[in-house]
């Protein structure tokens, strides 16, 4: 196996576990110990662990975003979830913006059976998963091209976004906090997200439970500059409050017995 894999296997692992240890990665993955802490050494330098005593930690700092391929085995189930309910919310013949979450990915497959869409999008992963469908308009922003996130930032892409006018934008985010808002883990995706946001009539986030009461390093907006959240599981009265307070509408799947 080569390093840099053995590095996305070991960043998977810590980041679904939080911790990681080197005589258990060691073995696991049949190398000496001293190249498992070469490897620590390697993914605390990207930031993305803290080394510890005898192994390391996930680095919770917001700033940090994940490679596209560890986020996208997050919480599959959740997404799932807000992509059903994602499905409901999108018309035939709608202009939509999707962002480059993995949120959107689920979302972009579970939306094929809808008519003549117009999807804009960032995302690499997006046009390839909605290449095949011949009677939809497409449309790549354009701009540098990130390869962990698998996305189209910058200028130039924040630029070909505001050239347009949709009726719905669907965006993921790093946290979701009641006094700081909506917050991203740094400026070039936060930004073209705001831009999503002001060229589109109907602000929907897509969040799944996990990022409640969690603060990124980049403010996007107010929870005001929202008009719907979709997420995967009801938030507590607090969270429910807040969201009538600024005239948010709440979408999560309903319990059985629960009125809609």
């Amino acid at each position: 196996m080569l390093a840099v894999e053995r590095r996305k296997q070991i960043l998977e692992q810590v980041h679904k576990d939080k911790k990681v240890i080197v005589s258990e990665l060691s073995r696991q993955f049949r190398v000496s110990e001293e190249t498992i802490r070469r490897d620590l050494e390697k993914l605390a330098e990207d930031g993305h662990v803290i080394k510890s005593y005898g192994g390391a930690v996930i680095n919770e700092i917001g700033s940090i975003d994940l490679p596209f391929n560890v986020r996208w085995k997050s919480n599959s189930i959740g997404k799932q979830k807000i992509a059903d309910l994602i499905s409901q919310e999108i018309q035939d013949g709608e202009h939509i913006f999707l962002d480059a979450s993995t949120t959107a990915v689920f979302i972009a497959k579970n939306i094929k059976n809808k008519k003549k869409l117009t999807v804009i999008t960032n995302s690499i992963e997006n046009l390839l998963e909605l290449s095949d469908i011949s009677e939809w308009d497409i449309i790549s922003t354009g701009g540098m091209l990130k390869g962990d996130s698998m996305s189209f930032l910058g200028v130039k892409a924040a630029d070909s976004i505001e050239q347009y006018n949709a009726d719905k934008v669907f965006f993921s985010c790093k946290g979701l906090d009641i006094q700081k808002g909506v917050t991203e883990g740094n400026d070039e995706t936060g930004c073209i997200k705001q831009s999503m946001i002001k060229s589109a009539k109907k602000v929907y986030l897509t969040v799944d439970s996990s990022k409640f009461d969690t603060v990124g390093f980049y403010n996007i907006c107010p929870l005001s500059g929202l008009d719907v959240v979709v997420t995967d599981k009801k938030p507590d009265e607090r969270w429910m409050q807040a969201f009538e307070e600024n005239g948010i509408q709440c979408i999560y799947p309903k319990e059985t017995g629960e009125a809609n």
